[in-house]
């Protein structure tokens, strides 16, 4: 008798569980599932509606109030009018430049300057982590970075674009607490084994973080991707400009992409200013899913180790 209640008492105890992992109600989930879908469709419906009314007439779109989220009889003119003067396309390959080199070039650095800073024998290595985080409390101002742009010879070039925002400093304290997570056995014994640091670098240390790497991939493909501002500050050739700074002299000031020739009808304007919106969220949208499975990963693993 004594042995069956001594045999019992766990399976009593391992059936009891703190209350937050208890599987939750029926409510509950329909609950969570009802708020989710919400969620989705507040996201979803303005995507729909831009696509939607860029596709459209302009019978249509007077109907439906400006913004046709099902469009009765969907056209191509918008987007055949805004590829046919040639500002849209050059400002297309001017973004896809800029934000593959300045990608690339600001992950390059930004790694070497986080795995530099994460280790504890580097010189200096504090004080340059506190240079870094400044630049997150005080900014320069607009003067400043223009005067400095513009001394340095990089006015009206591409690399104005790149060089002022080629390390951001929350990516690179994110991917510092990484490395500094990481086993310091490890990396001692490839010392040990004549590995220099260059090699450790790429050997192991970049295979191990392949999850924040591909996070602060996308923070800086989408900064160089949505960025104007230094381009209206540091340009003057309107043929350089990006498709960030088209869009805003478009949308935003009116200004005409393409003169209709004689006898062609003219697509409405706002379908022809929603086709513009969707040129510039399709490259992000197509590039996102690829590096959404390392996203939550590499944000939280980054923000708490270290």
């Amino acid at each position: 008798m004594r042995t069956a209640e001594t045999h019992e008492q766990p399976a009593f105890s391992t059936s009891a569980g703190p209350v937050w992992a208890e599987r939750p109600s029926r409510a509950g989930r329909a609950a969570k599932t009802l708020v989710i879908t919400l969620v989705t469709l507040a996201v979803i419906y303005p995507i729909v509606g831009v696509i939607g009314t860029s596709l459209s007439d302009q019978a249509t779109i007077s109907v439906n109030g400006g913004l046709v989220v099902f469009p009765t009889h969907p056209q191509l003119a918008a987007y055949r009018e805004i590829f046919a003067g040639g500002v849209v396309t050059r400002a297309l390959l001017v973004s896809l430049l800029v934000t593959l080199l300045g990608t690339a070039a600001s992950v390059v650095v930004t790694v070497g300057m986080a795995y530099g800073l994460s280790r504890p024998e580097v010189t200096g290595s504090r004080v340059i982590l506190l240079v870094a985080l400044f630049t997150m409390l005080f900014n320069p101002g607009i003067i400043a970075n223009f005067l400095t742009v513009k001394t340095l010879g990089l006015y009206d070039s591409f690399a104005a674009l790149v060089l002022p925002s080629l390390v951001s400093a929350f990516n690179l304290i994110v991917l510092r607490s990484f490395f500094m997570g990481l086993p310091g056995e490890l990396l001692d014994s490839a010392k040990v084994d004549g590995a220099g640091d260059l090699r450790i670098l790429t050997r192991i240390v970049l295979p191990l973080s392949k999850a924040p790497i591909a996070v602060i991939t996308l923070f800086y493909a989408v900064s160089y991707w949505n960025a104007f501002f230094n381009a209206l500050l540091y340009l003057q050739d309107a043929a350089k400009n990006p498709l960030p700074m088209v869009l805003r002299s478009f949308v935003i000031g009116g200004q005409s992409l393409h003169e209709a020739a004689a006898g062609e009808i003219p697509a409405p304007q706002q379908a022809v200013q929603m086709a513009v919106l969707v040129v510039a969220l399709v490259p992000i949208l197509c590039v996102y899913p690829f590096l959404q499975r390392y996203f939550t990963k590499g944000v939280l693993t980054g923000a708490i180790k270290g």
